[in-house]
Protein backbone atom coordinates (compact mmCIF):
# COMPACT_ATOMS: atom_id res chain seq x y z
CA UNK A 1 0.00 0.00 0.00
CA UNK A 2 1.48 3.51 -0.81
CA UNK A 3 1.76 6.57 1.38
CA UNK A 4 -1.26 8.00 -0.03
CA UNK A 5 -3.22 5.15 0.42
CA UNK A 6 -2.29 5.19 3.47
CA UNK A 7 -2.98 9.13 4.37
CA UNK A 8 -6.32 9.97 6.07
CA UNK A 9 -7.64 13.35 6.17
CA UNK A 10 -9.71 15.20 8.51
CA UNK A 11 -9.73 13.05 11.53
CA UNK A 12 -10.42 13.79 14.78
CA UNK A 13 -7.18 14.23 17.19
CA UNK A 14 -9.15 14.16 20.52
CA UNK A 15 -9.43 10.60 21.52
CA UNK A 16 -5.77 9.98 20.85
CA UNK A 17 -4.82 12.00 23.31
CA UNK A 18 -4.91 11.17 27.42
CA UNK A 19 -6.66 14.83 28.22
CA UNK A 20 -9.49 13.90 25.55
CA UNK A 21 -9.94 16.88 23.50
CA UNK A 22 -8.39 18.66 20.65
CA UNK A 23 -9.32 18.86 17.05
CA UNK A 24 -9.17 17.88 13.61
CA UNK A 25 -6.00 17.26 11.73
CA UNK A 26 -5.75 18.44 7.79
CA UNK A 27 -4.13 15.02 7.02
CA UNK A 28 -3.07 12.25 9.06
CA UNK A 29 -0.81 9.58 8.95
CA UNK A 30 0.17 6.50 11.40
CA UNK A 31 3.87 5.46 11.13
CA UNK A 32 4.15 1.53 12.14
CA UNK A 33 7.93 1.82 11.32
CA UNK A 34 10.90 3.92 11.37
CA UNK A 35 10.97 3.79 7.45
CA UNK A 36 7.48 5.34 7.38
CA UNK A 37 8.15 7.82 9.73
CA UNK A 38 10.97 8.98 7.24
CA UNK A 39 8.32 8.87 4.76
CA UNK A 40 5.91 10.64 6.32
CA UNK A 41 8.29 13.87 7.13
CA UNK A 42 9.65 13.68 3.37
CA UNK A 43 6.08 14.47 2.27
CA UNK A 44 5.42 16.83 4.49
CA UNK A 45 8.58 18.93 3.82
CA UNK A 46 7.65 18.22 0.33
CA UNK A 47 4.29 19.62 0.36
CA UNK A 48 5.56 22.86 2.91
CA UNK A 49 3.83 21.71 5.96
CA UNK A 50 3.60 21.79 9.11
CA UNK A 51 4.12 18.99 10.73
CA UNK A 52 3.95 17.36 14.38
CA UNK A 53 4.62 14.09 15.54
CA UNK A 54 2.37 12.74 18.16
CA UNK A 55 3.27 9.61 20.50
CA UNK A 56 0.85 8.34 23.33
CA UNK A 57 -0.95 11.76 23.78
CA UNK A 58 -0.11 12.49 27.19
CA UNK A 59 1.44 15.69 28.43
CA UNK A 60 -0.10 17.37 25.33
CA UNK A 61 -2.73 20.03 24.73
CA UNK A 62 -4.10 20.04 21.01
CA UNK A 63 -5.99 22.86 20.34
CA UNK A 64 -10.11 22.59 19.45
CA UNK A 65 -9.21 24.20 16.01
CA UNK A 66 -8.24 22.13 13.09
CA UNK A 67 -4.47 21.82 12.78
CA UNK A 68 -3.59 22.72 8.93
CA UNK A 69 -0.81 20.02 8.27
CA UNK A 70 0.41 16.74 9.15
CA UNK A 71 0.18 14.71 12.16
CA UNK A 72 1.76 11.92 12.19
CA UNK A 73 0.88 9.18 15.05
CA UNK A 74 4.23 7.21 15.95
CA UNK A 75 3.43 3.16 16.62
CA UNK A 76 6.73 1.80 15.79
CA UNK A 77 6.65 -0.79 18.22
CA UNK A 78 10.06 -3.09 17.66
CA UNK A 79 12.53 -3.51 21.22
CA UNK A 80 15.76 -5.64 21.60
CA UNK A 81 17.06 -6.67 24.45
CA UNK A 82 20.99 -6.57 24.29
CA UNK A 83 24.02 -8.27 27.20
CA UNK A 84 26.62 -5.30 28.79
CA UNK A 85 28.90 -4.92 31.03
CA UNK A 86 29.16 -5.19 34.89
CA UNK A 87 25.77 -6.23 35.26
CA UNK A 88 23.60 -4.34 33.31
CA UNK A 89 21.78 -4.89 29.99
CA UNK A 90 20.34 -2.26 26.90
CA UNK A 91 17.14 -2.11 25.43
CA UNK A 92 16.94 -0.52 22.05
CA UNK A 93 13.27 0.10 22.02
CA UNK A 94 11.54 2.13 18.91
CA UNK A 95 10.02 5.94 20.12
CA UNK A 96 6.50 4.45 19.49
CA UNK A 97 6.57 1.63 22.11
CA UNK A 98 4.88 2.53 25.04
CA UNK A 99 6.53 3.80 28.22
CA UNK A 100 4.04 0.82 30.37
CA UNK A 101 5.41 -1.97 27.75
CA UNK A 102 9.22 -1.10 27.92
CA UNK A 103 8.24 -1.28 31.97
CA UNK A 104 7.22 -4.48 31.77
CA UNK A 105 9.84 -5.39 29.56
CA UNK A 106 12.34 -4.17 32.23
CA UNK A 107 10.28 -6.30 35.17
CA UNK A 108 10.95 -9.62 32.85
CA UNK A 109 14.04 -9.45 31.86
CA UNK A 110 15.01 -8.58 35.51
CA UNK A 111 16.38 -5.04 34.94
CA UNK A 112 15.75 -2.20 38.08
CA UNK A 113 15.54 1.32 37.37
CA UNK A 114 12.40 1.62 36.00
CA UNK A 115 9.92 1.01 38.97
CA UNK A 116 9.15 4.96 38.79
CA UNK A 117 7.75 4.70 35.38
CA UNK A 118 4.81 2.22 36.59
CA UNK A 119 1.73 4.01 35.81
CA UNK A 120 2.97 6.60 33.32
CA UNK A 121 1.15 6.53 30.10
CA UNK A 122 3.16 8.17 26.72
CA UNK A 123 5.88 6.40 24.93
CA UNK A 124 9.62 6.62 24.87
CA UNK A 125 9.92 9.24 22.43
CA UNK A 126 7.72 11.67 24.09
CA UNK A 127 9.47 10.33 27.55
CA UNK A 128 12.92 11.18 26.53
CA UNK A 129 11.96 14.53 24.59
CA UNK A 130 10.49 15.45 27.76
CA UNK A 131 12.64 13.89 30.26
CA UNK A 132 9.46 12.70 32.09
CA UNK A 133 10.33 11.51 35.66
CA UNK A 134 8.48 10.69 38.57
CA UNK A 135 9.46 10.75 42.70
CA UNK A 136 12.86 12.24 42.00
CA UNK A 137 14.28 9.83 39.03
CA UNK A 138 13.61 10.70 35.09
CA UNK A 139 14.51 9.28 31.76
CA UNK A 140 17.92 11.15 32.35
CA UNK A 141 18.79 8.52 34.34
CA UNK A 142 19.26 5.61 32.16
CA UNK A 143 18.99 6.78 28.58
CA UNK A 144 22.12 5.68 27.02
CA UNK A 145 21.96 7.45 23.30
CA UNK A 146 19.24 8.52 21.44
CA UNK A 147 18.41 8.45 17.38
CA UNK A 148 17.29 11.24 15.48
CA UNK A 149 16.42 12.13 11.86
CA UNK A 150 16.78 15.93 11.38
CA UNK A 151 14.68 17.06 9.23
CA UNK A 152 16.89 20.90 8.98
CA UNK A 153 17.18 22.42 5.96
CA UNK A 154 15.48 19.82 3.76
CA UNK A 155 18.30 16.77 4.55
CA UNK A 156 17.42 13.82 6.35
CA UNK A 157 19.82 13.00 8.44
CA UNK A 158 20.27 10.18 10.95
CA UNK A 159 22.67 10.34 13.82
CA UNK A 160 23.24 9.11 17.54
CA UNK A 161 23.15 11.94 20.47
CA UNK A 162 25.07 10.26 23.37
CA UNK A 163 23.35 11.16 26.97
CA UNK A 164 26.33 13.81 27.30
CA UNK A 165 24.54 15.79 24.35
CA UNK A 166 21.24 15.17 25.10
CA UNK A 167 21.31 18.50 27.40
CA UNK A 168 19.05 16.17 29.74
CA UNK A 169 17.12 19.14 32.62
CA UNK A 170 14.28 19.05 34.66
CA UNK A 171 11.53 17.97 32.09
CA UNK A 172 13.98 19.29 29.32
CA UNK A 173 16.38 18.13 26.70
CA UNK A 174 17.98 18.81 23.43
CA UNK A 175 14.73 17.61 21.65
CA UNK A 176 12.15 19.42 23.47
CA UNK A 177 13.96 22.64 22.07
CA UNK A 178 14.77 21.67 18.63
CA UNK A 179 11.94 20.53 16.67
CA UNK A 180 13.89 19.72 13.34
CA UNK A 181 15.38 16.77 15.45
CA UNK A 182 12.82 13.67 15.33
CA UNK A 183 13.60 11.03 18.08
CA UNK A 184 13.24 7.41 16.54
CA UNK A 185 14.88 5.30 18.89
CA UNK A 186 16.63 5.00 22.37
CA UNK A 187 18.90 2.87 24.35
CA UNK A 188 17.89 2.21 27.12
CA UNK A 189 20.72 0.83 29.97
CA UNK A 190 19.56 -0.68 32.92
CA UNK A 191 21.37 -2.65 36.04
CA UNK A 192 20.40 -6.61 36.58
CA UNK A 193 18.55 -6.41 39.40
CA UNK A 194 15.88 -8.80 41.77
CA UNK A 195 12.90 -9.32 40.06
CA UNK A 196 10.92 -9.66 43.33
CA UNK A 197 12.32 -6.53 44.74
CA UNK A 198 11.28 -5.01 41.73
CA UNK A 199 7.78 -6.24 40.99
CA UNK A 200 7.78 -4.69 44.94
CA UNK A 201 8.94 -1.36 43.79
CA UNK A 202 6.55 -0.95 41.10
CA UNK A 203 3.82 -2.14 43.06
CA UNK A 204 4.52 0.61 45.71
CA UNK A 205 5.13 3.42 43.05
CA UNK A 206 1.33 2.48 41.65
CA UNK A 207 -0.28 2.49 44.65
CA UNK A 208 0.86 6.00 45.93
CA UNK A 209 0.04 7.11 42.36
CA UNK A 210 -3.32 6.19 42.95
CA UNK A 211 -3.19 7.72 46.28
CA UNK A 212 -1.66 10.77 45.15
CA UNK A 213 -2.94 11.62 41.35
CA UNK A 214 -6.63 11.82 39.85
CA UNK A 215 -5.71 8.55 37.28
CA UNK A 216 -9.75 8.09 37.48
CA UNK A 217 -9.96 11.58 35.34
CA UNK A 218 -8.68 12.18 31.37
CA UNK A 219 -5.80 14.76 32.49
CA UNK A 220 -2.03 15.45 30.75
CA UNK A 221 -0.53 14.86 34.31
CA UNK A 222 1.51 17.61 35.48
CA UNK A 223 0.55 21.05 34.20
CA UNK A 224 3.14 23.37 35.36
CA UNK A 225 7.23 22.56 36.45
CA UNK A 226 7.87 22.44 39.51
CA UNK A 227 9.86 25.26 41.18
CA UNK A 228 13.83 25.05 41.26
CA UNK A 229 14.45 28.62 42.08
CA UNK A 230 14.49 30.16 45.40
CA UNK A 231 12.06 32.64 46.77
CA UNK A 232 13.34 35.91 47.74
CA UNK A 233 10.79 37.99 48.97
CA UNK A 234 11.42 37.97 53.01
CA UNK A 235 7.51 38.52 53.78
CA UNK A 236 6.68 35.24 51.58
CA UNK A 237 9.10 33.39 53.95
CA UNK A 238 7.72 34.53 56.90
CA UNK A 239 4.50 34.34 55.99
CA UNK A 240 4.77 30.85 54.57
CA UNK A 241 7.77 29.20 56.98
CA UNK A 242 7.17 25.95 55.23
CA UNK A 243 8.85 27.75 51.97
CA UNK A 244 12.60 27.49 53.59
CA UNK A 245 11.78 23.67 54.05
CA UNK A 246 10.95 22.93 50.44
CA UNK A 247 14.10 25.30 48.82
CA UNK A 248 16.49 22.92 51.30
CA UNK A 249 15.50 20.26 48.95
CA UNK A 250 16.01 22.12 46.10
CA UNK A 251 12.56 22.60 44.33
CA UNK A 252 9.66 24.21 45.63
CA UNK A 253 6.43 21.69 44.31
CA UNK A 254 3.96 24.19 41.90
CA UNK A 255 1.09 22.62 43.74
CA UNK A 256 1.81 24.18 46.91
CA UNK A 257 1.36 27.39 45.29
CA UNK A 258 -1.65 26.27 43.53
CA UNK A 259 -3.25 25.23 46.43
CA UNK A 260 -2.14 28.17 48.98
CA UNK A 261 -3.73 30.67 46.01
CA UNK A 262 -6.91 29.16 46.88
CA UNK A 263 -7.16 27.45 43.39
CA UNK A 264 -7.66 24.08 43.90
CA UNK A 265 -11.07 23.08 42.45
CA UNK A 266 -11.31 26.38 40.29
CA UNK A 267 -13.36 25.15 36.96
CA UNK A 268 -13.76 26.87 33.88
CA UNK A 269 -15.97 24.88 31.63
CA UNK A 270 -15.95 21.19 32.25
CA UNK A 271 -11.92 21.56 32.81
CA UNK A 272 -11.26 21.73 36.61
CA UNK A 273 -7.87 21.91 39.07
CA UNK A 274 -7.86 18.94 40.69
CA UNK A 275 -8.74 17.91 44.20
CA UNK A 276 -6.35 15.04 45.03
CA UNK A 277 -3.29 17.05 42.86
CA UNK A 278 -3.17 20.60 42.49
CA UNK A 279 -0.82 20.56 39.60
CA UNK A 280 -3.05 18.84 37.59
CA UNK A 281 -6.07 19.70 35.38
CA UNK A 282 -8.82 16.75 35.00
CA UNK A 283 -11.63 16.95 31.81
CA UNK A 284 -14.89 16.21 34.29
CA UNK A 285 -16.45 15.07 30.78
CA UNK A 286 -17.19 17.34 28.20
CA UNK A 287 -14.45 19.61 28.57
CA UNK A 288 -12.94 21.81 25.85
CA UNK A 289 -8.99 22.59 24.69
CA UNK A 290 -10.02 26.20 25.37
CA UNK A 291 -11.08 25.32 28.65
CA UNK A 292 -8.12 23.73 29.60
CA UNK A 293 -5.91 26.82 27.82
CA UNK A 294 -8.19 29.46 29.86
CA UNK A 295 -7.75 27.65 33.09
CA UNK A 296 -3.88 27.43 32.66
CA UNK A 297 -3.79 31.12 31.96
CA UNK A 298 -5.77 31.90 34.78
CA UNK A 299 -3.58 29.90 36.96
CA UNK A 300 -0.11 31.60 35.67
CA UNK A 301 -1.89 34.92 36.29
CA UNK A 302 -2.79 34.35 39.82
CA UNK A 303 0.06 32.64 40.76
CA UNK A 304 2.39 35.61 39.61
CA UNK A 305 0.14 37.82 41.56
CA UNK A 306 0.05 36.19 44.99
CA UNK A 307 3.82 35.03 44.53
CA UNK A 308 5.30 36.99 41.78
CA UNK A 309 5.85 33.71 40.59
CA UNK A 310 5.86 33.10 36.74
CA UNK A 311 4.97 29.23 36.49
CA UNK A 312 6.14 27.26 33.50
CA UNK A 313 4.38 24.66 31.67
CA UNK A 314 5.27 21.33 31.67
CA UNK A 315 2.44 20.42 29.18
CA UNK A 316 3.44 20.98 25.25
CA UNK A 317 0.53 23.13 23.52
CA UNK A 318 -0.09 22.34 20.21
CA UNK A 319 -1.57 24.80 17.32
CA UNK A 320 -2.08 27.48 20.12
CA UNK A 321 -0.85 30.99 19.43
CA UNK A 322 2.46 31.54 20.88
Amino acid sequence: MSFSDKLQKNISLKNLTTFRVGGKAQYFFEAKNQEEVIEALQWAQQKRLLFFVLGGGSNVLINDKKYKGLVIKVQSSKFKVQSFENGFKVIEVEAGVSLGRLVGVANEEGLAGMEWAMGIPGTVGGAVCGNAGSFGQSMADIVESVKVIDTANFQFSIFNFQKNKCEFGYRDSIFKHNKNLIILSAKIKLPIGNKEEIKNKMKDFFILKKQTQPIEYYSAGSIFKNQELGIKKQELLEKFPELKKFQEKGFIPTAWFIEKAGLKTKQIGRAQVSQKHSNFIVNMGGARACDVKKLIDFVKKKIKKEFDIVLTEEVQLKNFKK
